[in-house]
C-alpha cells in the first residue's frame, strides 16, 4: 500500500474535525491537535506567526462595537456585485472573514456557518462571508460546503486592508504553507501573500457594529450560539 501524503493526512482529519458532533469550537481545536505532531516545524512557524501578530496588533484597529462598518461593493460567487447596503435592507448581517477555500478551518468554519443559516434566515437576518479567492474557488466552497448565503470576493484583501485585517504571512510560512499542499497564491492569483485575519461582524441595519469578533490566530472563530445571539439581538 503506497504512503499517503501530508495533504491525504490533513483532508481525512479535517473530513473527521468537521463531522464532529461537538460545538465550533472543539471541531478546530480537535483539527489544530491532529496537524501538530503531523509536522511539527509548521506548527511551530504557525505559533510563533500568531505571536508576533497578536504583539504587533494586528485587527486591532478594525471596527468596534457601535462603528459604523465601511461599506463595500464585492463580487459573488457567480460575479454578481453585492453591497452592504442591500444585505441590510434586508436585515442585521454577520461579515465573516475567511483566510480562502484551502483552509481547513475556514471550511470548517464556514460549514458551521451553512447551518447556522438556516435558523436565523426566516427572521430576516443573514450571513455573508468574504475571501480573497477568485469566483472559481468561491464557487467551489459554497458548493463544497452547501453554503446558502454569498461568498465575496475581496480582489488583493483590498477591503480586509481598509478594515486592518490584512497581514503578511512571511517567507518562512509562505515556504511551509506550500510543502504542506497550500498555496492561497493559486487561488487569489497574486503572489503578495497577504491573508485577511478571521475575523467576523454583527452589523445591524443602521451599518453600526452590534458586536465583533477578532482573532489573530486563524484556529479560532466566534462561537456559533454568539454569532446567532448577537444576530438576534441587533436591530
Amino acid at each position: 500500500m503506497a504512503e499517503r501524503t501530508l495533504s491525504q493526512i490533513l483532508e481525512d482529519a479535517f473530513v473527521r474535525c468537521r463531522d464532529l458532533d461537538a460545538p465550533l469550537a472543539e471541531r478546530l481545536r480537535s483539527f489544530a491537535e491532529a496537524v501538530r505532531p503531523t509536522d511539527p516545524r509548521f506548527s511551530a512557524a504557525v505559533d510563533a506567526l500568531i505571536e508576533r501578530l497578536k504583539e504587533t496588533g494586528a485587527g486591532s484597529t478594525a471596527p468596534r462595537v457601535g462603528d459604523p462598518m465601511p461599506p463595500f461593493l464585492l463580487p459573488d460567487e457567480q460575479g454578481r456585485l453585492v453591497a452592504l447596503e442591500d444585505l441590510l435592507a434586508e436585515g442585521p448581517v454577520a461579515v465573516a472573514f475567511h483566510r480562502g477555500h484551502w483552509c481547513p478551518y475556514c471550511r470548517i468554519n464556514i460549514g458551521a456557518l451553512a447551518q447556522a443559516e438556516g435558523q436565523i434566515a426566516p427572521d430576516h437576518r443573514h450571513i455573508v462571508a468574504v475571501v480573497p479567492d477568485r469566483q472559481k474557488f468561491t464557487a467551489w466552497l459554497k458548493t463544497d460546503a452547501k453554503v446558502p448565503f454569498p461568498i465575496l470576493t475581496d480582489m488583493d484583501n483590498g477591503y480586509a486592508m481598509s478594515l486592518d485585517l490584512a497581514i503578511w504571512v512571511g517567507d518562512e510560512m509562505r515556504k511551509l504553507m506550500i510543502s504542506s499542499g497550500w498555496n492561497p497564491a493559486v487561488s487569489q492569483g497574486t503572489e503578495n501573500w497577504t491573508l485577511p485575519v478571521p475575523a467576523t461582524f454583527i452589523v445591524g441595519t443602521d451599518g453600526i457594529v452590534t458586536a465583533r469578533f477578532v482573532d489573530p490566530d486563524y484556529r479560532v472563530r466566534m462561537a456559533i450560539e454568539d454569532l446567532l445571539a448577537a444576530l438576534r439581538s441587533a436591530k
